[in-house]
């Protein structure tokens, strides 16, 4: 029992040992637990709490695709390429069909606003009769407006994102 007691104490006493940290140090948005790094490179100590640093992968160096840009990353080394001109006819596809879209999405937010009316909408027969119908159809028609206009300011992004069209 004594020497069970002793064992337990003993490994008590190492266990903050190996629980604690070593210095860590802030370098712009690298952190490093290397001192000699730290100081050559003006790098802040952390201090205040447990950092837990993740170490991300960097990105393969690399050939370039056919635009002369960087190749990404994000594709696996099978994928099949596609040529300037397939990509290019990709993207005004997509640009179109994103237009179409957008044309849609407008018509539908100028119907949504003509008839929320400024939150005014006109009383049907059922809102005469039930006054609260009217103000949740009027709260709903509220929600559908904004809804609509995300849904606008969503496809403009994502036209923004496409390369310019030729």
């Amino acid at each position: 029992m004594k020497k069970t007691l002793t064992i337990l104490l003993l490994i008590a006493a190492a266990a903050p040992v190996a629980w604690a940290q070593d210095r860590i140090y802030r370098c712009g948005n690298e952190y490093t637990n290397n001192t000699q790094q730290a100081k050559e490179r003006g790098c802040k100590l952390v201090e205040g709490g447990n950092v837990t640093v993740l170490q991300g992968s960097r990105p393969a160096a690399g050939g370039t695709s056919a635009g002369g840009a960087s190749a990404s990353s994000s594709s696996p080394p099978s994928a099949p390429r596609v040529s300037a001109n397939d990509q290019k006819a990709r993207d005004a596809d997509a640009r179109a069909i994103l237009e179409a879209e957008l044309r849609k999405a407008e018509a539908r937010h100028a119907a949504l606003v003509k008839e929320y009316n400024g939150g005014a909408p006109e009383r049907g027969a059922l809102d005469l009769r039930n006054p609260q119908r009217y103000i949740e159809r009027t709260e709903e028609l509220k929600a559908s407006v904004a809804r609509s206009e995300s849904d606008i300011a969503g496809i403009k992004r994502e036209i923004a994102r496409l390369p310019p069209a030729n």
